[in-house]
């Protein structure tokens, strides 16, 4: 290996005192390659296990702890008892070669998809109409759908859910657990100004929902699992709704979620790099502006735009961030990690070619979506 690469593969101690082996960690992907019961298919396995042989820190493709939560075909569901065996299967395979897996725990919230949900039934903070993502869509329908507000009584019961979600890990055998709370899925648009309008508890402090999911989460692992369990927290910093989640809202969520016993915090980004938008913090890297606030209480996993080794070095010596997570590069080539590692950096595959399915070797719902310029990557096509 190029000596310059080896600050990559430096070793990182979690609050909880667990070590992770290097600071690549797998984001979580969706894969659209779940059966259709949200059980763990053969095709899902091997695609996550190859992913994970070489990171320090797994995550799995967001899973959702109830039916009403599902907001993409293939997804793979933490809800019932009865998908513990795939689970179990799941976790073996994730930390077979050493990486500790987590699960990241999901509901979809407006972005649910109504053709997925028990009686094509959608909730929300507060009532709204968005257009269908096609994104996650296999028939890339662009039909309007409605999302109704959901009950105080609902709201209990989704916390709970995902304390339920998170004893079902546990059981499964993995090795902790990341809450979603990015990506416009429903904790986010408790958060969001333009998705929650409530003018109860829940509206005027929309920071409650999300807080009490991770005390719900953090309880569950108290009396479930051992001190060695990990709990993370993603989340988005901005959005460009008006009005929307800005750095400001942030700042406030991040000094919340740091006096949690959480034991890193995700920032979901399509550029690592990126700038704030608007408000008091324009112009300012986030990265930047989240490192300070986090004030070294526990770590921060950054993502977005990271396609060659080169990449993920010029992130990680900002000295803003702990932990760098791939994403569309790591489906674009299983092999990053090894090949940097064996001082194959040059090797390492940044573009998709439509032209080679063998090349990427993706599951083939997945593999599709790519080739239909689904996701924005680099192409060989440069399409």
């Amino acid at each position: 290996m190029d000596k310059k690469f080896e600050p990559l593969f430096e070793k990182v101690t979690l609050p909880n005192k667990v070590e992770l082996r290097n600071r690549f960690v797998l984001a979580p992907l969706t894969h659209i390659s779940s059966n259709d019961d949200g059980t763990i298919s053969d095709v899902e396995i091997d695609h996550i296990e190859k992913r994970s042989k070489d990171v320090g820190l797994a995550i799995s493709a967001a899973s959702n702890v109830n039916d009403l939560g599902k907001a993409f075909p293939g997804q793979p569901s933490v809800a019932h008892d009865s998908q513990l065996d795939g689970l179990k299967r799941l976790a073996k395979a994730m930390k077979r070669n050493g990486a500790k897996a987590i699960v990241q725990i999901h509901h979809g919230g407006a972005q649910s998809m109504p053709y997925l949900t028990p009686n094509g039934d959608v909730v929300a903070p507060s009532p709204i109409t968005l257009q269908g993502d096609e994104k996650h869509s296999p028939s890339y329908e662009k039909e309007e759908h409605h999302a109704r507000e959901i009950t105080q009584e609902e709201i209990e019961h989704t916390i709970k859910a995902f304390g339920e979600a998170t004893r079902r890990v546990i059981e499964a055998g993995f090795d902790g657990v990341e809450i979603h709370g990015a990506n416009h899925y429903l904790i986010q648009q408790f958060v969001s100004p333009y998705y929650n309008r409530r003018d109860d508890e829940w509206g005027e402090n929309k920071l409650k929902f999300p807080l009490e999911i991770v005390d719900e989460v953090v309880n569950t692992v108290k009396t479930h699992a051992d001190e060695n369990f990990i709990v993370g927290y993603r989340f988005s910093p901005e959005e460009p709704e008006t009005p929307g989640i800005t750095m400001e809202i942030t700042e406030e969520l991040v000094k919340h979620l740091i006096e949690k016993p959480l034991d890193f915090l995700h920032v979901s980004l399509m550029n690592v790099h990126a700038k704030t938008r608007e408000g008091k913090y324009q112009g300012e890297e986030r990265i930047k502006l989240l490192h300070e606030w986090i004030d070294g209480r526990m770590p921060l996993v950054g993502i977005g735009s990271i396609f060659t080794a080169e990449d993920a070095l010029e992130a990680i010596e900002t000295k803003n961030i702990d932990l760098i997570a791939l994403g569309r590069e790591i489906l674009l080539d299983h092999n990053f990690i090894n090949k940097i590692q064996n001082g194959k950096a040059d090797e390492i595959m940044s573009e998709f070619d439509p032209y080679r399915k063998d090349n990427h070797d993706l599951p083939p719902n997945l593999w599709e979506q790519f080739n239909k310029g689904l996701y924005s990557l680099p192409r060989t096509d440069g399409k």
